[in-house]
């Protein structure tokens, strides 16, 4: 029940974070959406299957803060290689290995790269994730294992 509570609490702080609308309506809306979501995480035996208690604490909010940094600087990127006379769009396929096969910091990896412009997670199996990336800078920062130690962090208990 506690993990229950704790989702909830979880999806309406970020609704509220991410929506920023205040007005009745739309609260009624967003709790109507985290009442559905928690609803079906409960019927699809959530808590029963995953083990994702562990990532609903303090180190969820620290790695939601270096996420929209990444964005912002993934953004900036994609700007300066779409105003840049030259255009230097190389892109490329990128295979982003997993030691471990765990499905959940797997998605949220994926989720997390695709979230950065310039980036988009195209496969996801056993082995890793395969991203396409606009050009080599993108590619030597998905390479250079900082999401991987970020992830490891957060799942870690």
């Amino acid at each position: 029940m506690v993990a229950i509570a704790l989702l909830a609490v979880t999806l309406s702080v970020a609704w509220l974070l991410w929506s920023g609308f205040f007005k009745p309506h739309l609260l009624l809306l967003g709790m109507f959406s985290v009442g559905i979501t928690t609803f079906l995480a409960v019927r699809m035996n959530y808590f029963d299957h995953i083990d994702g208690l562990h990532y609903i604490g303090f180190r969820l909010p620290l790695f939601w803060a270096w996420l929209l940094k990444e964005i912002v600087l993934s953004s900036i990127l994609v700007a300066r290689l779409v105003w840049s006379p030259s255009l230097k769009i190389r892109p490329r396929l990128v295979k982003i290995r997993r030691e471990q096969d765990v499905e959940l910091p797997q998605v949220i990896m994926g989720n997390s790269i695709t979230l950065s412009p310039g980036t988009i997670t195209i496969d996801i199996d056993e082995t890793g994730l395969l991203v396409h990336c606009i050009n080599q800078v993108t590619a030597d920062d998905l390479k250079s294992g900082e999401l991987l130690k970020r992830i490891d962090q957060l799942e870690r208990r």
